[in-house]
């Protein structure tokens, strides 16, 4: 059961969509309980919520892997290193959840920023954080749905793709792309 357990955390495609799994269950429930915000209000702190409960979840199981490969020796590089990237993912996606319906823009770009300095391979994940940035910004309602289609459509991509990893077996990036 715990070789189970320790093998389900280090997986690295088993956190995306667990991630946004969580992160929509959160959005739904704020959702209903916010039903008397403006709808603008409503779709910034669901778009808020949605980036930052998915993107603190992998932090944490980013962390959970490190801490659970340092354990069983199998670790490879620095384990300062691997839990100051964790750290910094935690820290704006914590500000993001905390704040969700009131967040400064700029928070998104942190996290966006902080995602793309960590390497290339998250633009994907940094690009809803951005799609928040617009969207705090835009002033008419057309520009608004075209940027919360943008979200959507970008997150269901991101979510399959996770899927896909996850249910293609392999245990590492590269396996997969292969």
């Amino acid at each position: 059961m715990i070789g189970r357990l320790a093998a389900f955390v280090v997986g690295e495609g088993n956190w995306l969509p667990l991630a946004m799994a969580i992160a929509l269950a959160t959005v739904a429930v704020q959702w209903l309980r916010h039903s008397r915000f403006t709808t603008r209000n409503r779709i910034m702190e669901a778009m808020n919520l949605f980036v930052g409960v998915t993107l603190l979840v992998m932090g944490i199981g980013h962390l959970l892997a490190v801490t659970t490969k340092l354990q069983q020796g199998t670790l490879n590089g620095s384990p300062a290193l691997l839990y100051l990237i964790g750290v910094a993912i935690l820290i704006p996606s914590a500000f993001i959840v905390v704040n969700a319906n009131h967040a400064p823009a700029a928070a998104n770009v942190w996290m966006a920023a902080t995602l793309v300095a960590l390497g290339l391979i998250n633009i994907p994940l940094a690009i809803p954080a951005l799609l928040n940035f617009a969207y705090s910004r835009h002033s008419r309602a057309r520009t608004g749905s075209i940027i919360v289609g943008l979200f959507v459509l970008v997150n269901v991509a991101l979510f399959t793709g996770g899927l896909l990893f996850l249910l293609s077996g392999a245990r590492t990036f590269e396996e997969f792309s292969r």
